[in-house]
């Protein structure tokens, strides 16, 4: 390690007022276990003892700090990771670009005045600029993969039942998913070893994979474009067969209502807020919850069957044979560019677009970073517990990306 993780403790508490982190640890050494030397950054929506959990909104304010951890923090504290601080985000993960209005907006270090993503930005941004070597997070639609992307990080989002979430602030229980991002590919299986109830063990690389032709290649930027066709021809000549396909799972995809998951059931875990303190919440997170208004109960019935088909249709299709896309379809935007409701809208769906299929299907999912085009990243995702495959697709294609 370059650095100690007292200095970079020291270096998270001289950036306390800085938008990564809505507060810094007092109490985060490191001690011994298989984690020993690392830092994290927590995404503030996981219980730290001793810290109030604000799910980057200033509503949970009066929130009384937490007598406990949350599991996946209890996870890494005992693996003697230190815990450099509640990372900030968007107010109740609730957007795939990271801005938070209340405590800042994240930027990446990769490209002037852009944004780091989101919805866990603030660690993103962290772990790329070296003040924590390894980011907690969540991942509902794509959080930890759209600032993997952007920030030129690795990030994993896991089968959604491997990592526990007790102790963590939901915003979708049917969505929601731990996961983590790092700077280095080999860290990914240690720590998903800590944080996830089973072993993540060697695997196989996959023989081929799948890229969709009716799905997450349209609108995409020239430099994600040939970033993209650039890895491609890396895992060609690696021997992995890439086919390219029209899948008729997509369409089917296309026309699912997947934003009733979030709308209504951030709903479930916030509506008190948003019924008494509406003008407090970011006016973008406000309007999104209120979309559940129109959502009838037979509405919302529909489209969890819906859902549960295209699980099931996802595990009989893709089997041992994962999709290739790029994480995002396009570059990291501009902060100043996304003033306007409208345009933020746009690039907030193109950013979640690719990202939110694997959330839907309950499947996993890595984002690999592009070195020779920073801030895109390639996207590897497979069906529901082929997480070990992933992991060692992304440890081998490291070197050569």
């Amino acid at each position: 390690m370059e650095n100690t993780p007292q200095s970079l403790l020291e270096a998270a508490r001289a950036r306390a007022t800085a938008p990564d982190f809505t507060c810094t640890f007092n109490d985060a050494v490191s001690g011994a276990g298989s984690l020993s030397g690392l830092n994290v950054a927590v995404k503030d929506l996981f219980d730290v003892r001793g810290y109030i959990t604000r799910a980057g909104s200033v509503v949970r304010k009066d929130t009384a700090p937490a007598v406990k951890d949350a599991e996946a923090v209890a996870r890494l504290r005992n693996s003697g990771a230190g815990l450099v601080g509640h990372a900030n985000m968007t107010e109740f993960a609730y957007s795939g670009l990271g801005l938070n209005p209340h405590f800042g907006t994240p930027l990446t270090p990769l490209r002037e005045g852009c944004i780091a993503g989101g919805s866990t930005s603030g660690g993103a941004s962290a772990v790329a600029r070296g003040v924590a070597d390894v980011a907690l997070g969540t991942d509902t639609g794509g959080s930890a993969r759209i600032p993997a992307a952007f920030c030129g990080l690795f990030g994993f989002k896991p089968s959604a039942q491997t990592i526990p979430r007790d102790g963590a602030v939901a915003l979708s229980h049917s969505l929601d998913s731990v996961g983590i991002m790092t700077r280095d590919a080999g860290l990914l299986r240690p720590v998903l070893n800590v944080l996830c109830d089973t072993p993540v063990l060697e695997a196989a690389m996959p023989r081929a994979v799948i890229v969709p032709e009716n799905f997450g290649m349209d609108d995409l930027d020239d430099e994600v474009m040939e970033a993209f066709e650039a890895t491609l021809r890396i895992l060609s000549t690696a021997g992995v067969s890439v086919r390219r396909l029209k899948l008729d799972i997509f369409d089917r995809y296309l026309s699912l209502p997947v934003w009733q998951f979030s709308s209504v059931e951030s709903r479930v875990y916030h509506g008190t807020y948003f019924d008494t303190a509406r003008n407090d919440l970011d006016p973008r997170v406000a309007s999104r919850m209120a979309r559940a208004d129109g959502v009838t109960g037979i509405d919302y019935a529909r489209t969890m069957a819906a859902r549960g088909a295209l699980i099931a249709e996802a595990m009989q299709l893709f089997g041992d044979t994962p999709l290739v896309m790029p994480t995002v379809a396009i570059m990291p935007p501009k902060f100043d560019d996304l003033d306007d409701d409208a345009i933020y809208d746009r690039i907030n769906l193109l950013a979640l677009r690719n990202t939110s299929f694997a959330n839907l299907i309950d499947g996993c999912s890595v984002s690999l970073p592009i070195s020779s085009h920073p801030g895109a990243g390639l996207m590897i995702t497979a069906s529901s517990g082929r997480d070990a495959m992933l992991v060692t697709m992304a440890e081998s294609l490291q070197g050569t990306l």
